[in-house]
């Protein structure tokens, strides 16, 4: 269990310190935007798609762009071609002109978009309207190789890569954050103790009955209507640091992978825990039998398992702490793998002998 303990020992609770407001959350006028488009990538060495309706539909609309008019029943799905789908996040108050980020999928059965071409497409929002548009050369930082028996090899994501820079924005998304009548602000993470902390940090440098807290999560700001000086004061708002609550007790828990994270306000009371494992072992050991001679049989084969069950029992171990360390102590003296930790944290939750909420992954 040593990897356990360098783990815990991460984690152990730090004496509580101030965070700025800018940390905590975001206003809620500043906020991004998804963008999605659907387009393809060329100039591919015999990775792309070959003969699917994904790509033959989108080669036929960037020829009609084109003005090349396709015959009926020519198939330009070449493999040196591959539907995609972009995404893409529109950063807050972006105008036209400025360059962001593109991620490229391959949609269809292309191996790799190595080396690829991304085509003039359009990225949308969630109302249709095209808000920027996307060309470039495809960073890709998988790598895919196949063989003449069959045989692959894939590193990463081949199938999948980034373009830095490339789309341009061609429309801005209307912000009325000036022209509203309260600023608000929404903690990342629900909790009434840092947001009252919030609203009183605020009230004590702006002035009183500038903040309130209206649940876990909101804090309602007055400001005056206009840009600049709504900007001054978000910027002198979220520079203002206050002692956010410690979080709730709780225990994370991947049952799949055996991980347990166990932050530092977790308490256990005493509780005697036993824990012991079953093994089941089975061993086959055939045997050919031959037939007698001249009998014009043939060779057989007898099977032959034994099953060996065994169990081995732990003595009773007690368990408590006030402390991470003191936990992590007690968890250490069990001596148990992590998927068996999880049994016993499910097992003294349901005891009532761990304090916190468990969170099973």
């Amino acid at each position: 269990m040593r990897w356990l303990l360098t783990l815990f020992a991460l984690l152990i609770a730090a004496p509580a310190h101030a965070d700025r407001i800018k940390d905590l959350g975001q206003f809620a006028s500043v906020r991004g935007n998804q963008l999605v488009g659907y387009g393809v990538v060329v100039g591919l060495p015999g990775t792309g798609d070959d003969a699917l309706d994904y790509a033959t539909i989108a080669m036929r609309g960037i020829a009609g762009r084109l003005g090349i008019t396709l015959p009926p029943g020519v198939n330009p799905a070449l493999k040196n071609t591959a539907a995609v789908m972009l995404t893409a996040d529109l950063p807050p108050f972006a105008r036209p002109g400025q360059r962001i980020d593109i991620t490229v999928s391959a949609l269809g059965r292309a191996r790799s978009l190595r080396g690829g071409t991304l085509i003039m497409t359009p990225l949308t929002g969630a109302d249709g309207a095209i808000y920027a548009m996307a060309q470039g050369n495809v960073a890709v930082g998988g790598l895919g190789v196949d063989a003449a028996d069959g045989s692959r090899l894939s590193v990463n994501i081949p199938t999948a890569g980034r373009i830095s820079g490339g789309a341009t924005v061609e429309r801005a998304v209307a912000n009325d954050f000036a022209t509203q009548p309260m600023m608000l602000f929404t903690l990342t993470d629900a909790d009434m103790t840092t947001a009252s902390a919030v609203a009183a940090a605020i009230n004590t440098a702006i002035g009183p009955g500038t903040a309130r807290a209206i649940d876990a999560v909101g804090i309602e700001i007055s400001a005056n209507v206009g840009a600049e000086e709504r900007v001054a004061l978000m910027s002198r708002i979220e520079n203002l640091t206050v002692t956010a609550a410690d979080a709730p007790a709780r225990v994370i828990i991947n049952a799949r992978t055996g991980t347990v994270v166990i932050n530092g306000a977790v308490r256990i009371r005493p509780a005697a825990v036993s824990h012991g494992t079953l093994t089941v072992e089975v061993e086959e050991t055939p045997t050919v039998v031959q037939p007698a001679p001249f009998s014009q049989g043939e060779t057989a084969v007898q099977p032959d398992s034994r099953i060996n069950v065994e169990r081995t029992g732990a003595p009773m171990a007690l368990v408590e702490g006030a402390s991470l360390s003191a936990i992590v102590a007690a968890i250490n003296r069990l001596g148990v793998p992590p998927g068996d930790l999880v049994a016993i944290l499910e097992a003294m939750r349901q005891a009532g002998a761990l304090r916190a909420e468990l969170v099973i992954l």
